[in-house]
C-alpha cells in the first residue's frame, strides 16, 4: 500500500513578524495591518529613525526602495510620509508610515541609507515636507524658481508662474500664469457632433437642445 505523504501546514509570510514588531516598537507603534501582501506600520513621527534602524538590523529589511508622500488636506496633520522597505533575505516588503504637517520636520533617515537623501528631497519638492538633519534639502525635480509644491491637492493644475526665454533680456523669465478666457470655459459636452452618449460626468446629459 502506497504511503500517504502529508505536507507541512503552510504559514503566512508575516507569521511571527507582527508579534515581534509589537514587542520591539511598543508605544511607538500606532497601527499595524497587512494589506495586499505587505505589512503596513504607522509609527510616531519622532521615532522614525529608531524604527527603521530596528527593522533594518533586527528584522532584515535591508533596502530602502522609496520614500513617498500623500496629501490629506482635511487632516490636522495633512501629510503622510511612506517608507517602502525590502528584505532580500526574507523576500518580504514592509511599509512604514508617519503623519506630519507643513511646519513640523520629520527626522531624516539619511543616517541609515544614503539614497534617502534624494527621496527626501523629492518629498520636500513635491509636498513641502521638511526633514530635520538633511544636509542638502532643496528642490530636485522642479526648477529653482518654482513656486509651491505640485503634489499638494490644493495646487492648481496650471501652477502659479510660467517661464519663457526672453530674447530681449537674454535669460529665462518668470511670469504669472495667464490663460485666455476661452481656456477657462470648461464644457463637458462631447466635441463629436452626433455622439450617441455624453462624456462621463456631463451634468448636461439628457438635456434637450
Amino acid at each position: 500500500m502506497a504511503a500517504v505523504l502529508h505536507s507541512a501546514p503552510r504559514t503566512a509570510p508575516f507569521d511571527g513578524l507582527a508579534a515581534d514588531l509589537r514587542v520591539r516598537l511598543g508605544d511607538d507603534l500606532l497601527a499595524l495591518a497587512e494589506r495586499h501582501g505587505e505589512m503596513v506600520l504607522t509609527v510616531r513621527r519622532d521615532s522614525i529613525e529608531d524604527t527603521l534602524r530596528m527593522v533594518r538590523d533586527e528584522e532584515q529589511f535591508q533596502q530602502l526602495m522609496d520614500i513617498a508622500g500623500v496629501d490629506y488636506p482635511d487632516r490636522a496633520e495633512r501629510f503622510e510620509v511612506v517608507y517602502c522597505l525590502l528584505s532580500v533575505t526574507r523576500n518580504l516588503r514592509l511599509i512604514v508610515k508617519l503623519a506630519t504637517d507643513e511646519a513640523t520636520p520629520v527626522p531624516t533617515v539619511t543616517t541609515l541609507w544614503p539614497n534617502a537623501g534624494w527621496y527626501e528631497r523629492e518629498v520636500y519638492d513635491m509636498f513641502g515636507v521638511l526633514f530635520a538633519g538633511h544636509t542638502d534639502l532643496r528642490r530636485i525635480l522642479t526648477d529653482y524658481g518654482f513656486v509651491g509644491h505640485p503634489f499638494r491637492k490644493d495646487f492648481p493644475l496650471t501652477g502659479y508662474v510660467e517661464l519663457r526665454y526672453s530674447a530681449e533680456d537674454q535669460r529665462v523669465v518668470y511670469e504669472p500664469v495667464r490663460l485666455a478666457q476661452d481656456l477657462r470655459q470648461f464644457d463637458y459636452q462631447s466635441p463629436w457632433e452626433g455622439a450617441p452618449t455624453a462624456l462621463p460626468g456631463d451634468e448636461k446629459a439628457g438635456a434637450q437642445p
